[in-house]
């Protein structure tokens, strides 16, 4: 049984975690950096892991790796050597899974709860380039070029041994596509999928979701499929566009409703909704059973989802 599947055997639904690194810069951290939230797996580790820890205490049942932005082509270009990178990209699943076993080692948090999950972030080749491509999906790249740039880090990150892996914020099928043929070459690990999208039924790139998620209902390994960084007006409608051509849970953890701004590096036009608790039930009712956060998100939000869950 993979490990998704393991949990929503026992609870409704599968709590995941909020934003990384705009918590990281709520807390005081400054994230502006092409290396985002990944240098601090170089610069202050702790840091990471006090992320990890405020998101279990919210209620997470799984909580996301500072991977998302960490490649061996970007920890290389700040002189790191290839032994040092590969350190540190594993470090990002070493960290989480130490916050986790403390965490669980204490009794009182087995309360109404699984023991949460390490899913090691996979961040799209636009997260590399860090000029926002991610939220265009136009990369100009074959699938086997997609495969090159991700196979090294996808291999040392599934060799560190997290439960699964979280392809995130993809925002074209190409890359998807490459990342599931990778995949097939460790048979044992599975992972989700969750695109960005850009209305109710096309992702960043243009394609239709329901492509894109009928696609992924045959690929054995993926254990999820869904929406991240993408604003919660979407939702409801991408939700119906997933479910109308898969079986498998469906995963959401959109942002705000901020947009990110590429040259700035910063979120525009912040428009926090004081009850995400509120519209995460919603998308549950939608057919939603893997929810969470993404940018802007912060532990309280996690907090409002646990609450109904656990109630």
């Amino acid at each position: 049984m993979n490990p998704i599947e393991a949990i929503l055997t026992k609870q409704k639904v599968l709590i995941i975690d909020g934003a990384f690194g705009t918590e990281l810069e709520r807390k005081g951290y400054d994230i502006n950096d092409s290396l985002w939230s990944a240098k601090f797996l170089m610069e202050k580790p702790e840091a990471i892991g006090e992320v990890h820890k405020d998101y279990l205490e919210a209620g997470s049942d799984c909580v996301t790796t500072a991977s998302y932005q960490a490649s061996y082509e970007g920890f290389m270009k700040r002189g790191m050597s290839e032994a040092e990178a590969k350190a540190l990209i594993q470090s990002s699943v070493k960290i989480a899974q130490k916050v986790r076993d403390t965490f669980w080692s204490e009794t009182k948090n087995h309360d109404k709860r699984e023991k949460p999950l390490v899913a090691a972030s996979v961040g799209p080749y636009g997260a590399y380039l860090a000029d926002g491509s991610e939220f265009r999906g136009n990369y100009g790249l074959s699938q086997e070029e997609l495969m090159n740039f991700h196979r090294k880090r996808l291999a040392t990150l599934i060799e560190a041994k997290p439960d699964l892996l979280a392809c995130e914020t993809i925002p074209c099928l190409i890359e998807a596509q490459a990342l599931c043929k990778l995949l097939e070459a460790f048979p044992n690990m599975y992972a989700w999928v969750s695109f960005s999208a850009k209305d109710g039924t096309h992702i960043n790139s243009g394609e239709s979701v329901r492509e894109c998620a009928q696609f992924l209902e045959n690929q054995k390994q993926i254990v999820a499929i869904g929406i991240n960084c993408t604003t919660p007006q979407y939702i409801e409608s991408l939700i119906g566009e997933i479910k109308a051509v898969t079986t498998k849970p469906i995963i959401v953890y959109p942002n705000d409703g901020s947009t990110y701004n590429a040259l700035t590096k910063t979120w525009d036009g912040l428009s926090k909704s004081s009850s995400y608790g509120k519209m995460a039930h919603t998308w549950y009712e939608k057919g939603a059973q893997v929810i969470g956060g993404c940018c802007q998100t912060t532990p309280e939000d996690i907090a409002q989802i646990a609450k109904w869950v656990r109630a």
